[in-house]
């Protein structure tokens, strides 16, 4: 019996001592983990305070505005402690290879710019739309292939560039809830049409739609009521509305590189076109401007350029001259009666009838 006491007492031993030695090994493990733990911590936090003190030095302060520059460096993503910086009002990052907006670029509510451009950038998220400050938005020559509807509630959004983003074609309803953009730049995109959201911005002056694959213009382009400037060269288009003669502030109209086979003889009248391009189209008519005296080949080349009004005017001219000549060999006016003039006269009280707005 005494042996088996022994025996019992040593197996009993063993097992304490087992458990023991199992229990400070464990012990010993969480002491390991927590100390990784703690040194992750501490080089996560020595990280941060790297990551900025290196963007403290890009703030910038000019005007009395808080800049954040940064260019030619390595962003692809841009770090949560950039919250830090909550007072800054603008952004211009440019060149960084950021490949997305941060959700949380919401949380700063002083924000006036937001200049993106030259990146990597594949998508603008919805949290843009909290942005009530905002007034510009530049992410041109991006990889942006859509436009989110939240941007609408971007009351006080003043500009919105997103030219050279390659696949976008398409804009939200909600962005002509944008009642004080007056400057749009959809340059060097895929739109075969001026969006219906473009024509209803109340306060556009400034459009550029070059060097996309339009086919043809809106009929109530003439809505546009305070536009001064529309960029449409490189595109399709193959005629012009003849509600483009009543847009009345429009003063600068490049037409260059399309597939324009005419121009609508009511825009001899627009007094208020300061300079219109239309050239590199195949017009039906070639009408060429007379060459000024003691002028280089250059500056009669400039010439041209600047006189795009009188090229213009001497174009629907002679088109209507070609116009006369034709009804009259076939003897189809009445003597006396000038058809190309009535007629013009019939356009321009039809187009008065049609209503300005819809």
């Amino acid at each position: 019996m005494t042996g088996v006491a022994v025996c019992c007492g040593t197996v009993s031993s063993i097992k304490s001592l087992w458990e023991t030695r199992i229990k400070k090994t464990k012990q010993d493990l969480q002491k390991q983990q927590d100390l990784k733990a703690g040194v992750g911590r501490v080089r996560h936090n020595w990280e941060d305070r790297i990551t900025l003190a290196k963007l403290k030095e890009k703030v910038v302060t000019a005007e009395g505005r808080v800049i954040l520059r940064l260019e030619n460096e390595e962003w692809k993503t841009l770090p949560k402690v950039l919250v830090h910086f909550s007072q800054l009002m603008e952004w211009h990052l440019h060149r960084i290879g950021l490949e997305r907006i941060p959700s949380f670029v919401s949380s700063f509510e002083n924000l006036i710019v937001l200049d993106l451009s030259r990146n990597a950038i594949t998508e603008i998220p919805k949290e843009i739309g909290k942005m009530a400050k905002l007034r510009e938005l530049l992410v041109s020559y991006n990889r942006v292939q859509s436009v989110p509807g939240e941007l609408g509630c971007c009351q006080n959004l003043e500009k919105l560039e997103l030219a050279g983003n390659r696949d976008l074609d398409q804009l939200p309803a909600e962005i002509s809830d944008l009642k004080k953009l007056y400057h749009l730049d959809l340059s060097l995109n895929q739109f075969t049409e001026i969006p219906e959201s473009v024509v209803s911005l109340p306060a556009l002056e400034w459009l550029d739609m070059g060097g996309n694959r339009l086919q043809c213009l809106p009929i109530d382009i003439h809505r546009m009521e305070r536009l001064h400037t529309m960029w449409l060269q490189r595109n399709e288009l193959e005629f012009l509305p003849d509600n483009i003669c009543y847009m009345p502030n429009l003063d600068t109209l490049v037409l260059s590189n399309n597939k324009l086979q005419d121009i609508p003889s009511m825009m001899e009248d627009m007094n208020n076109l300061r300079f219109v391009n239309f050239r590199d189209n195949p017009l039906t008519y070639e009408v060429k401007l007379s060459a000024v005296p003691n002028k280089s080949e250059d500056d009669e080349e400039d010439d041209r350029e600047m006189f795009g009004r009188d090229f213009m005017r001497l174009y629907c001219q002679e088109a209507r001259k070609r116009v006369n000549a034709t009804l009259d060999s076939h003897s189809v006016n009445p003597p006396g009666l000038n058809y190309t003039a009535e007629l013009n006269v019939n356009l321009k009280a039809l187009a008065e009838s049609v209503p300005v707005s819809l």
